[in-house]
Protein backbone atom coordinates (compact mmCIF):
# COMPACT_ATOMS: atom_id res chain seq x y z
CA UNK A 1 0.00 0.00 0.00
CA UNK A 2 0.80 3.50 -0.47
CA UNK A 3 2.24 5.46 2.69
CA UNK A 4 0.77 8.90 3.84
CA UNK A 5 -2.16 9.38 1.76
CA UNK A 6 -3.82 12.35 2.87
CA UNK A 7 -5.13 13.49 -0.83
CA UNK A 8 -6.82 11.64 -3.52
CA UNK A 9 -7.73 12.74 -6.53
CA UNK A 10 -10.38 10.75 -8.03
CA UNK A 11 -10.92 11.98 -11.65
CA UNK A 12 -14.06 10.80 -13.47
CA UNK A 13 -15.77 11.34 -17.00
CA UNK A 14 -19.09 10.59 -15.14
CA UNK A 15 -19.70 7.87 -17.77
CA UNK A 16 -21.64 4.53 -16.82
CA UNK A 17 -19.21 1.59 -15.50
CA UNK A 18 -16.63 4.02 -13.63
CA UNK A 19 -18.02 2.74 -10.13
CA UNK A 20 -14.97 0.24 -9.79
CA UNK A 21 -12.55 3.17 -9.77
CA UNK A 22 -14.61 5.56 -7.84
CA UNK A 23 -14.99 2.26 -5.20
CA UNK A 24 -11.04 2.19 -5.30
CA UNK A 25 -10.75 5.88 -4.15
CA UNK A 26 -13.39 5.67 -1.67
CA UNK A 27 -11.50 2.64 -0.06
CA UNK A 28 -7.88 4.55 0.07
CA UNK A 29 -10.11 6.88 1.55
CA UNK A 30 -11.22 4.98 3.98
CA UNK A 31 -8.07 2.61 4.92
CA UNK A 32 -5.61 6.44 5.51
CA UNK A 33 -8.43 8.50 6.73
CA UNK A 34 -7.75 11.18 3.79
CA UNK A 35 -9.88 13.20 1.38
CA UNK A 36 -10.94 12.78 -1.93
CA UNK A 37 -11.48 15.64 -4.60
CA UNK A 38 -13.76 14.21 -7.32
CA UNK A 39 -12.86 15.60 -10.44
CA UNK A 40 -14.49 15.99 -13.93
CA UNK A 41 -12.64 17.77 -16.75
CA UNK A 42 -15.14 19.43 -19.68
CA UNK A 43 -12.93 19.22 -22.67
CA UNK A 44 -13.32 21.67 -24.74
CA UNK A 45 -13.28 20.96 -29.08
CA UNK A 46 -11.08 22.97 -29.75
CA UNK A 47 -8.24 25.43 -28.48
CA UNK A 48 -10.24 28.03 -31.44
CA UNK A 49 -13.45 26.67 -30.70
CA UNK A 50 -12.37 27.66 -26.72
CA UNK A 51 -11.50 30.99 -27.60
CA UNK A 52 -14.47 31.71 -29.29
CA UNK A 53 -16.94 30.77 -26.92
CA UNK A 54 -13.92 32.98 -24.03
CA UNK A 55 -14.48 35.93 -26.15
CA UNK A 56 -18.30 35.46 -26.73
CA UNK A 57 -18.97 35.13 -23.09
CA UNK A 58 -16.96 38.20 -22.68
CA UNK A 59 -18.90 40.43 -24.80
CA UNK A 60 -22.45 38.68 -23.28
CA UNK A 61 -23.04 38.30 -19.22
CA UNK A 62 -25.93 36.47 -20.44
CA UNK A 63 -23.77 33.46 -22.11
CA UNK A 64 -21.14 33.98 -18.90
CA UNK A 65 -23.98 32.95 -16.95
CA UNK A 66 -25.19 30.15 -18.77
CA UNK A 67 -21.60 29.04 -18.96
CA UNK A 68 -21.28 28.96 -15.08
CA UNK A 69 -24.72 27.87 -13.98
CA UNK A 70 -23.89 24.48 -16.56
CA UNK A 71 -20.73 24.21 -14.32
CA UNK A 72 -22.89 24.30 -11.15
CA UNK A 73 -25.19 21.60 -13.03
CA UNK A 74 -22.82 19.24 -13.80
CA UNK A 75 -21.06 19.80 -10.08
CA UNK A 76 -24.68 18.81 -8.13
CA UNK A 77 -24.97 15.74 -10.87
CA UNK A 78 -21.69 14.37 -9.34
CA UNK A 79 -22.38 14.95 -5.78
CA UNK A 80 -25.88 12.62 -6.67
CA UNK A 81 -23.83 9.97 -8.64
CA UNK A 82 -21.43 9.64 -5.21
CA UNK A 83 -24.89 9.76 -2.89
CA UNK A 84 -26.60 7.04 -5.10
CA UNK A 85 -23.24 5.14 -5.15
CA UNK A 86 -22.44 5.17 -1.44
CA UNK A 87 -26.18 4.50 -0.60
CA UNK A 88 -26.05 1.68 -2.76
CA UNK A 89 -23.07 -0.32 -2.85
CA UNK A 90 -21.46 1.04 0.79
CA UNK A 91 -21.81 -0.57 4.71
CA UNK A 92 -21.98 1.94 7.29
CA UNK A 93 -19.11 1.94 8.45
CA UNK A 94 -17.89 3.47 4.78
CA UNK A 95 -19.46 5.94 4.33
CA UNK A 96 -17.75 9.13 3.51
CA UNK A 97 -17.69 12.30 5.59
CA UNK A 98 -19.30 15.50 4.21
CA UNK A 99 -16.10 16.77 4.69
CA UNK A 100 -13.77 14.33 3.24
CA UNK A 101 -15.06 14.62 -0.56
CA UNK A 102 -14.96 18.06 -2.60
CA UNK A 103 -16.87 17.88 -6.49
CA UNK A 104 -14.86 20.01 -9.00
CA UNK A 105 -15.61 20.61 -12.28
CA UNK A 106 -12.85 22.45 -14.63
CA UNK A 107 -12.21 22.70 -18.24
CA UNK A 108 -9.57 22.59 -20.43
CA UNK A 109 -7.48 19.20 -22.48
CA UNK A 110 -8.63 16.20 -19.70
CA UNK A 111 -5.04 15.02 -18.52
CA UNK A 112 -3.17 18.04 -18.42
CA UNK A 113 -6.12 19.58 -16.48
CA UNK A 114 -5.76 16.48 -14.01
CA UNK A 115 -2.12 16.77 -13.84
CA UNK A 116 -2.73 20.38 -12.68
CA UNK A 117 -5.53 19.99 -10.16
CA UNK A 118 -3.24 16.82 -8.77
CA UNK A 119 -0.62 19.40 -8.01
CA UNK A 120 -2.90 22.21 -6.79
CA UNK A 121 -4.19 19.95 -4.16
CA UNK A 122 -0.97 18.09 -3.45
CA UNK A 123 -2.59 14.87 -3.98
CA UNK A 124 -0.85 11.69 -2.74
CA UNK A 125 -2.86 9.42 -5.75
CA UNK A 126 -4.12 9.97 -8.75
CA UNK A 127 -6.59 7.47 -9.29
CA UNK A 128 -8.70 6.81 -12.02
CA UNK A 129 -10.46 4.05 -14.37
CA UNK A 130 -9.81 3.14 -17.97
CA UNK A 131 -11.97 1.21 -20.87
CA UNK A 132 -9.00 -0.29 -22.46
CA UNK A 133 -6.68 -2.42 -20.96
CA UNK A 134 -2.94 -1.62 -20.06
CA UNK A 135 -2.22 -2.82 -23.71
CA UNK A 136 -1.73 -0.95 -26.90
CA UNK A 137 -5.10 0.21 -26.68
CA UNK A 138 -4.27 2.46 -23.74
CA UNK A 139 -1.19 4.35 -25.30
CA UNK A 140 -3.38 7.90 -26.64
CA UNK A 141 -5.73 7.81 -23.63
CA UNK A 142 -5.88 10.08 -21.27
CA UNK A 143 -5.27 7.97 -18.76
CA UNK A 144 -1.74 6.53 -20.13
CA UNK A 145 -1.15 10.49 -20.83
CA UNK A 146 -1.63 10.98 -16.83
CA UNK A 147 0.36 8.21 -16.39
CA UNK A 148 3.20 9.51 -18.53
CA UNK A 149 3.31 12.76 -16.98
CA UNK A 150 2.39 12.59 -13.75
CA UNK A 151 5.39 12.76 -10.89
CA UNK A 152 2.61 11.08 -7.98
CA UNK A 153 1.25 7.67 -8.58
CA UNK A 154 -1.65 6.87 -10.52
CA UNK A 155 -4.13 3.87 -9.53
CA UNK A 156 -5.39 2.96 -13.05
CA UNK A 157 -9.04 0.30 -12.57
CA UNK A 158 -10.09 -1.22 -15.37
CA UNK A 159 -13.40 -0.32 -15.44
Amino acid sequence: MLSGVKRILYASDLQGGSRPAFRAAVSLCGHYQSHITYLHVIESPSRQADRLAQQLMAQDPLLQDLHDDSLVAVREQILARVEDFCAAELEIDEQLQVDQLVARVEEGRAWQEILRVADEIKASVIVMGTRHGLGKKLLGSTAAKVMEHSVRPVLIVPL
